[in-house]
C-alpha cells in the first residue's frame, strides 16, 4: 500500500517585514491547510521558497514543527544543490522524528540518469530510515526523471524510495509500481490521475483550493458524481497565468498583509495582474 496518498499542499512560507522566516505563522499556515482538508503538507518545497531560506531558519522551524499535533502529516523538503547540506538537514529532521522527505535533484549542472541514481544512493545510505518522494520538475532543476531511472531507484531501495511528485507530467500516466505513490503537481491532473491509479496530488494551489480538491478526491473514491472538478481546474488554470508563488502571496495578502513579504528575486503581483487575478476568481465564484 502506498505510504503517501491523498491531497497534499506544497505549503507557503510566511515572512516578517525584515524577510526573516516567521516560524509560528508558517507552521500555523500549514496546520490550517490540514484542517481545511489536506491529508498532509509538504514544507520547504519550491512553493515555500525553500532555495531562498537559510538553513538555520529551516532547522529552527523543524524544531517547532516537531511539536505539532499534525507532525505525522508533514513531508519535509530537503533538496539543496549541496549534497552535504541535503544530508545534514535530513539528519536533523530525522532526529526530530521526521522520516518523509521531498527531494529534487540539484539544479544548474547537466547530468544523466546514472548520476541521479548515484545521488539518491548516497542519501539513502547516509539516512537509511528515510522515506523519499522524488521531485520531478525539469523546468526548475534542468533534469527530468525517466521511467527507467525511477524503476531502478525503486528496485535498489524499495523501502526508501516511496513515491514521486510529478510536476513535469511525463510519468503520471504510465508509471505503475507496487507500493509506490505517483502524485502529479497540479489539480488539473487530479481526477485523471486518480482514474489512472495515481495516489493523489502535491500542489501549490492547494494552499487556496484544498477544500474542493479534497471533495474531488473523496467523491472519486466514494463513487459520487463529480460536481466541483471543473471549478478546481479553472482555479488552477487561473493561477497558472502568473508566477504561482507571487499569485498565492498576493491572494493571501488581501486577508493578512504579512503575505506581501516575499524573498527577492521574487515579488508579489503588480497592481494590474493582482486586479486581473481577483476579477477572474470572482467570475469563477471562488471569492
Amino acid at each position: 500500500m502506498s505510504l503517501i496518498k491523498g491531497i497534499y499542499a506544497a505549503s507557503m512560507s510566511v515572512l516578517n517585514d525584515n524577510l526573516t522566516l516567521n516560524i509560528a505563522k508558517t507552521i500555523k499556515h500549514a496546520e490550517n491547510l490540514i484542517e481545511e482538508g489536506c491529508h498532509g503538507v509538504a514544507i520547504f518545497g519550491s512553493t515555500g521558497q525553500a532555495q531562498l531560506i537559510s538553513v538555520s531558519e529551516k532547522i529552527e522551524l523543524l524544531n517547532d514543527l516537531s511539536k505539532s499535533k499534525y507532525k505525522e502529516k508533514f513531508i519535509v523538503g530537503t533538496g539543496f544543490n549541496s549534497l552535504g547540506e541535503t544530508i545534514n538537514l535530513m539528519k536533523v529532521a530525522a532526529t526530530l522524528g521526521f522520516t518523509k522527505f521531498l527531494i529534487m535533484p540539484p539544479a544548474f549542472y547537466k547530468y544523466e540518469d546514472k548520476d541521479v541514481i548515484n545521488y539518491y544512493s548516497i542519501i539513502v545510505k547516509k539516512i537509511p530510515e528515510s522515506k523519499i518522494i522524488l521531485y520531478n520538475f525539469g523546468k526548475l532543476c534542468g533534469y527530468m526523471f525517466s521511467e527507467e531511472c525511477v524503476r531502478e531507484l525503486v528496485k535498489k531501495f524499495p523501502k526508501q524510495i516511496i513515491g514521486i511528485k510529478d510536476s513535469s507530467y511525463n510519468l503520471f500516466e504510465n508509471l505503475k509500481l507496487d507500493n509506490f505513490s505517483v502524485l502529479p503537481g497540479s489539480e488539473s491532473k487530479l481526477l485523471k490521475g486518480l482514474e489512472l491509479g495515481c495516489s493523489g496530488i502535491i500542489t501549490a494551489t492547494c494552499n487556496i483550493s484544498s477544500t474542493i480538491a479534497r471533495k474531488v478526491y473523496d467523491d472519486f473514491f466514494n463513487g459520487k458524481e463529480q460536481t466541483v472538478n471543473q471549478k478546481l481546474c479553472d482555479v488552477r488554470n487561473t493561477f497558472e497565468k502568473y508566477n504561482l508563488i507571487s499569485a498565492l502571496h498576493s491572494y493571501y495578502s488581501k486577508k493578512d498583509p504579512i503575505y506581501k513579504n516575499i524573498l527577492p528575486p521574487l515579488s508579489i503581483l503588480n497592481s494590474a495582474d493582482n486586479k486581473e487575478l481577483t476579477n477572474n476568481l470572482e467570475r469563477l465564484n471562488f471569492i
